[in-house]
């Protein structure tokens, strides 16, 4: 089996590429392919049978041009200097896809999280929490949930951060517990958001997302809730998987019984339908395809095989540029990560924003704001995608680019 690519290469290629097509500043390029900031931490945390273990930590800024850095925390064994970076760059195309006033960032702690015991995962999460500190805040980098991380640790790293400032500032992290100061809504946001892009896309091509075919690969919030909210929508979902199986039923599966069959088993194998293998569920036949767990799992091998006419990416980087290439040349529409996922930091948004205030809103609102930006943005991108004839990948990082290029020349002197 060919080695994954390295992820921060992948993000490399898909700035320098849309660089030369904006005939872009060289000394911009230049400043813009690197991240303006990478903490490296050393965490010592203190197990069970007290002895201490030390662990490494990492926070990636990429970019403050248009505001605070922004992005989550990964507590997971495979985190990587690689790895943050890219997803740091990536950030800050993803918020400026749709406008929000954040640049982009990404952390994480190299550690088998899964492992620890509750009392070791929060030692774990306030110790990473004291190193960040300095280098964190409401105005600075505003961290987030990932990998591993949940609303629970969120509230611990809010504490500590609280603790080192003399007084509580929920407006450090987003991803929090409502009763800590998070935002309603924000535990569909990603899933939600993705499905508002996809129902604007058939609306503004003129077609009815009632009865198109989905397939979810990924079955973790994210996939659970584009199924969900896609179904009200019309749509029909005929395969899902997670790391452990692979359903089909091409009449079609109940989304609510999907979600409580893999809450009370831990996975999709078992459910009504036809077992398939992970590699044969990306080529299934279908009008739309979800991927929303790994990086690079449709691939120039296995691209030409894929019969979805529309990809909605709510994995962060879940197609490598050789496929893209591929894909648009078959026609194939691909919502980009940037766009697509959006949703997430977008409602992360609203709870920083409401934190800022401390005034909270009601949850039909943050959904009413949450479609109409994601249906605007997908507008825009759309809208260049079809202009200047260019994968909607392109168009996003045109978009995106350029609005961080413009902050870079407004606001550094030397440019």
């Amino acid at each position: 089996m060919p080695d994954k690519p390295n992820t921060w290469d992948i993000a490399l290629r898909q700035f320098h590429e849309v660089a030369e097509l904006l005939n872009l500043d060289p000394g911009l390029r230049e400043y813009l392919s690197v991240p303006e900031a990478v903490h490296t931490f050393s965490v010592p945390v203190l197990r069970d049978n007290d002895e201490t273990h030390v662990f490494t930590g990492i926070r990636s800024q990429h970019s403050f041009a248009r505001g605070p850095a922004k992005g989550g925390l990964r507590f997971h064994p495979g985190v990587s200097i690689d790895e943050v970076k890219a997803l740091s760059m990536w950030m800050t195309w993803k918020t400026a896809v749709v406008n929000v006033p954040f640049g982009g960032g990404k952390g994480g702690l190299i550690c088998d999280y899964k492992s620890f015991s509750p009392r070791e995962k929060e030692r774990a999460a306030r110790s990473f929490a004291r190193r960040l500190t300095p280098v964190i805040g409401p105005e600075i980098d505003i961290p987030a949930p990932d990998v591993n991380t949940t609303p629970e640790v969120m509230a611990w790293i809010a504490d500590e951060y609280g603790h080192y400032i003399g007084h509580p500032e929920p407006a450090v992290i987003t991803g929090k517990p409502v009763d800590f100061g998070g935002s309603r809504g924000r535990d569909s946001a990603t899933g939600r958001g993705l499905a508002y892009c996809v129902d604007r896309y058939y609306h503004n091509t003129g077609k009815s997302l009632e009865g198109q075919r989905v397939v979810i690969q990924g079955f973790g919030n994210a996939g659970q809730w584009a199924a969900k909210v896609l179904t009200t929508m019309g749509a029909t979902i005929i395969a899902i998987s997670d790391s452990r199986g692979a359903v089909y039923a091409p009449e079609g599966l109940s989304a609510t019984g999907a979600i409580q069959h893999k809450l009370e088993s831990g996975q999709v194998a078992g459910m009504p339908g036809e077992e398939v293998k992970h590699e044969e569920l990306l080529e299934l036949d279908c009008d739309i395809l979800v991927p929303a767990a790994l990086e690079s799992v449709i691939t120039a091998e296995n691209a030409p095989r894929i019969k979805a006419k529309l990809i909605a990416e709510a994995a962060n980087g879940p197609t490598t540029p050789d496929a893209d290439t591929i894909l648009h040349d078959r026609g194939v529409v691909v919502i980009p990560d940037v766009l697509a996922n959006a949703g997430g930091v977008t409602v992360s948004y609203f709870e920083w924003v409401q934190n800022r205030q401390r005034y909270y809103w009601p949850e039909q609102k943050v959904f009413d704001r949450l479609q109409k930006g994601m249906r605007q943005a997908l507008d825009e991108v759309q809208d260049l995608a079809e202009s200047k004839n260019v994968p909607w990948r392109t168009a996003a990082y045109m978009l995106a680019i350029q609005r961080v290029a413009h902050a870079v020349e407004v606001n550094h002197p030397d440019f």
